[in-house]
């Protein structure tokens, strides 16, 4: 490829890392408020944050966008720019997603832990804050791991906005070279790279996590020591 098919994709990776950020950071807000917003002693409260996360969930996050970059501006007179445009819809569904991580986590600490916090006059927030999520934020990275490969998936749909993304910009490349097979394996290598690296960043957050509640993965050494105890020893 030429200097300025190369600047094209190179551009087109920039877009798609910068709505990768924006996205998930509008994600993980939505995942935390309305999962904490789930577990609310408050039915309408419940009512209210599990209503969204069905409306969301069941809906495509393609047709999202549509919404949100056609629909809205002819009914409100405003238009977004498709990085905001996308940012807002992917956002909105995969934090419904997200929802039910935080949602899940929080209902599987141990009830003995909120009973002391209720012994200790803490306040609601302050038994959330200082006892339920310290617990189960660790627990939540995995699966948030894994939900974020899916949004970074999920960025390619922004194409359809006319959107420079990685995905949009290696389709131009492929109509100026007539080249399929070799775009197309490019454009799947550097998806595999930010995705490794995603990967990598999130397994050292859950280390760190767990470390600082005590939970950190016994070392290879630890492991082969326990194995031996209780098998009584190797053969």
């Amino acid at each position: 490829m030429t200097s300025g098919l190369w600047e094209l994709v190179l551009k087109g990776i920039w877009t798609t890392v910068q709505l990768l950020v924006l996205s998930a950071l509008l994600a993980t807000v939505v995942s935390f408020a309305v999962g904490i917003a789930r577990t609310h002693r408050l039915w309408i409260v419940r009512f209210l944050a599990g209503f969204y996360t069905e409306v969301f969930r069941g809906t495509s996050a393609l047709v999202m966008i549509f919404w949100v970059f056609f629909v809205l501006p002819v009914a409100f007179g405003w238009q977004l720019v498709p990085l905001w445009a996308g940012t807002l819809a992917l956002g909105l569904t995969y934090g419904a997603y997200g929802t039910e991580i935080v949602r899940g986590a929080l209902n599987a600490v141990d009830p003995a832990q909120q009973e002391s916090g209720v012994a200790l006059s803490f306040t609601p927030w302050q038994r959330m804050r200082l006892i339920l999520l310290p617990q189960a934020v660790p627990e939540m990275i995995p699966p948030f791991c894994n939900l974020l490969i899916e949004l970074l998936k999920g960025t390619a749909l922004v194409s359809v906005m006319g959107m420079g993304d990685l995905t949009f910009s290696a389709n131009l490349v492929r109509l100026a070279l007539q080249q399929s097979a070799e775009i197309y394996a490019y454009v799947l290598l550097i998806y595999f790279v930010i995705a490794f690296t995603l990967t990598r960043l999130m397994r050292g957050l859950e280390k760190k996590l767990r470390a600082g509640i005590g939970k950190a993965p016994a070392s290879t050494e630890s492991k082969r020591s326990r194995s031996v105890s209780v098998g009584g020893g190797v053969a």
